[in-house]
């Protein structure tokens, strides 16, 4: 099943799709404190939307390594002002909500988003899956080892790839005995793994097409691209659009990234490759 639900609109990901970001942190590991007020938040997002972006993906709580942790509250005062403020200036704009919290899920899909985007798969959060359920909205979970406070620290696995296609069938299995529809998996590249594990889940990547549910791909200006080649993350854009168009070629359906131009012209070109 490659086509998703979003708000009575189906959308096609045989084609693969572009997710741009829009943190509105303080403190996201390459654009926190950016996008912090009304007329820059529209910009930017009028931006990635001429360039090709099919969803936007709206996040509040800092998910880096090592991120500080916030309540609440503070998520939903900073969040719920972003999803009025861009249903209201963009009132068809396909928004997905980074939350793992079920009540900040379900008040912003109330506001108007229609996806919602869990780096827990409902493990920081028991009444997620009940939430997504109810809702019955497209859902990304993610794979992460541990919470974004401790997550790196020292993260192992005796088969990382064994591990991981295990963790999604339970999920996934979960999910549909509740009668959720559409689930799109991201193996959560840099979230509780090493260089070299990133590297084999990016490798092994079609492995997870066997679910045959979507898969998205979260690469964007990731340490794991800019540490080995000794640059920082505003250089590593060059890095990115390599690493997308390996994760294209193994089966990957959505990009969720920072720069939605470069990410667009990758996937034509992969596809160009692919009609041959």
């Amino acid at each position: 099943m490659k086509s998703i639900n979003c708000k009575g609109t189906l959308i096609d990901l045989a084609s693969p799709k572009v997710m741009g970001i829009l943190n509105i942190t303080p403190d996201s590991f390459f654009d926190g404190g950016k996008y912090n007020n009304p007329t820059v938040i529209i910009n930017h997002i009028e931006k990635m939307l001429s360039e090709g972006a099919t969803f936007v993906d709206v996040g509040a709580y800092s998910s880096r390594p090592g991120a500080k942790h916030i309540s609440e509250d503070e998520e939903l005062a900073r969040i719920t002002p972003v999803i009025k403020l861009l249903i209201k200036e963009f009132p068809n704009l396909l928004i997905s909500v980074d939350t793992f919290r079920s009540l900040i899920a379900e008040q912003c899909i109330h506001l108007g988003a229609c996806m919602i985007n869990d780096i827990s798969a409902g493990n920081m959060d028991t009444n997620m899956f009940t939430t997504v359920a109810k809702l019955q909205v497209p859902y990304i979970m993610m794979h992460m080892q541990g919470t974004p406070q401790t997550m790196q620290n020292k993260p192992t696995y005796s088969n990382i790839i064994q591990e991981l296609l295990y963790y999604f069938s339970k999920k996934i299995d979960e999910l549909r005995s509740l009668g959720v529809n559409d689930i799109i998996t991201d193996v959560g590249f840099g979230f509780g793994k090493t260089l070299e594990q990133n590297y084999e889940l990016l490798k092994q990547l079609e492995l997870f097409k066997n679910f045959e549910v979507p898969t998205l791909v979260g690469l964007s200006r990731k340490s794991m691209l800019f540490k080995p080649l000794e640059i920082n993350q505003n250089k590593a854009l060059n890095a990115t659009t390599s690493a997308n168009t390996i994760a294209l070629l193994n089966g990957a359906s959505l990009l969720r990234v920072h720069d939605v131009k470069e990410a667009m012209e990758t996937i034509k070109i992969v596809e160009l490759l692919n009609k041959i």
